[in-house]
């Protein structure tokens, strides 16, 4: 495992890999239920069964990719070739699903399932990889922090491209035909989003390699993840982080556009500024752990986020200035979190590596990104079944009081909720930096040990004088 800082330029590229991702998948997150009942013309709780259906192939189809580039061999290493050759696929199926066949109504819920499902499992060949990626380019668990919060920074731009575009390009594309401007608007994000992820592969590099060639079977790779507490904990983290965040982005739109009463110029406005908040949140973030320990900014900062989405729900629908101000601290509160859960999931990795003598960097990803996506197939079915069960009506000059109680409760209290089970998780995942610096101690006097004559004779003891288990 090697040691040192990470270059401006490379955390740039990494940032971009994500950047590239989320001109697809933001569009999904923050458009896709609304592109389906308003424009597309199904009902919502379709579009729920849409969103949840998928999560049950990801179950299988995450893992094995994750082992599929866990013994990806190749010249730029085992999880960069996938930033190379997926993405062109990918932004095809990503412009097919925002295309608006003229069919019947069961034709079209067919192909909204097919093309999602084409789309989402696309996303999977390049996501998990580009994650695994993540936990490689770097040993220092600082660095990690500083490099997740460059990504984030960067997915920022990337939403702030998006939501302060996609609307008014709709507009300007269709001509009054909003199926026409989103086929069209999907294309031209898509194309940028190429050269984001073509930047992340020509600049940076896999430097943390497995402490011996990954052999095993991927029953005996889950196995050995299934037995890593820290790794079952941070999956909790991840779920609920993404369950909280795809709801509110869900049930953006309907709130700017139904509670706040926004045109699509206000709407951009509105998300924009949410979209600045994440940004700011993600640029300190590695300020505030430089002065504190990891685990305490993220405990402290979801318990903002808490007050704040509580706030929010007091604000009435004619305040849209502070609740726009509201909107920017809660993103801001999320943004500081976000890095440093991503830098657990690593962290989690090392530890499990300490504990048992293996390195599944790729499944334990995949791991980490199914929940990631169950959490946003759980946001998107309860906004899809909550607007149902409000009578939500697509396309409608105005909606029934009980459909924009289901908006504030979707967008506030909610995600409050979700907010809390996050800080207790992160409370009870409790990897401090100092734990950290110690098992990276002892990982690297494990590698000293493994090259030199006596590699039998390591040293058992691990992080607080606790035995380690010997490496297999």
């Amino acid at each position: 495992m090697q040691k040192g800082r990470i270059s401006i330029v490379e955390k740039i590229g990494f940032g971009m890999g994500d950047a590239g991702n989320n001109m697809t998948f933001a569009a999904v997150v923050m458009y896709l239920s609304y592109f389906y009942t308003d424009v597309y013309g199904i009902s919502p709780a379709v579009v729920g069964t849409i969103f949840l259906s998928m999560r049950f192939v990801d179950a299988v189809t995450d893992p094995i990719m994750g082992a599929i580039a866990d013994r990806t061999r190749s010249r730029w290493g085992r999880f960069r070739p996938w930033i190379l050759f997926i993405p062109v696929p990918l932004a095809v199926a990503c412009v097919l699903m925002f295309t608006t066949p003229d069919w019947s109504d069961q034709g079209k819920i067919i192909y909204a399932f097919v093309t999602y499902a084409v789309m989402s499992l696309l996303y999977t060949a390049v996501n998990i990889p580009y994650c695994a990626l993540g936990g490689v380019v770097t040993s220092d668990h600082r660095e990690r922090v500083s490099c997740q919060s460059w990504r984030f920074v960067l997915v920022g731009v990337a939403y702030l491209i998006l939501n302060s575009s996609l609307m008014p390009l709709v507009e300007w594309f269709g001509e009054g035909d909003q199926a026409r401007g989103f086929q069209i608007t999907m294309g031209l994000m898509c194309v940028i989003a190429l050269f984001m992820f073509g930047f992340c592969f020509a600049t940076v590099r896999e430097r943390v390699q497995p402490v011996e060639n990954t052999s095993n079977g991927l029953i005996k790779d889950l196995k050995t993840l299934a037995a890593n507490p820290k790794w079952r904990q941070v999956l909790a983290i991840t779920f609920l982080q993404a369950f909280q965040f795809f709801l509110r982005q869900g049930a953006a739109i309907y709130y700017a556009t139904w509670v706040l009463g926004l045109g699509a110029a206000g709407i951009s406005i509105f998300v924009t500024s949410g979209v600045l908040g994440g940004m700011a949140g993600t640029a300190i973030s590695p300020l505030l752990t430089r002065h504190s320990t990891k685990l305490r900014v993220f405990i402290l900062s979801s318990i903002a986020l808490v007050a704040a989405c509580v706030a929010l729900y007091f604000v009435s629908g004619d305040q849209v200035i502070l609740a726009a101000i509201v909107v920017l601290v809660i993103n801001i509160c999320h943004g500081i979190g976000t890095p440093i859960a991503w830098a657990f999931m690593a962290d989690a990795e090392d530890y499990g590596e300490w504990q048992s003598g293996y390195r599944n960097t790729g499944v334990s990803f995949a791991g980490n990104l199914f929940f990631l996506k169950l959490g946003l197939a759980a946001a998107g079915g309860l906004v899809g079944f909550m607007l149902s069960m409000g009578g939500y009506v697509g396309g409608a000059d105005a909606q029934e009081p009980q459909a924009l109680t289901m908006i504030v409760l979707l967008f506030t209290l909610i995600p409050a909720l979700v907010s809390v089970l996050m800080t207790l998780a992160g409370w009870r995942f409790g990897l401090d930096d100092a734990e950290m610096d110690r098992i990276r101690h002892d990982l690297e006097a494990r590698a000293g040990d493994r090259s030199s004559p006596n590699s039998d004779e390591t040293d058992r003891t691990g992080p607080s004088g606790t035995a380690r288990p010997a490496t297999t």
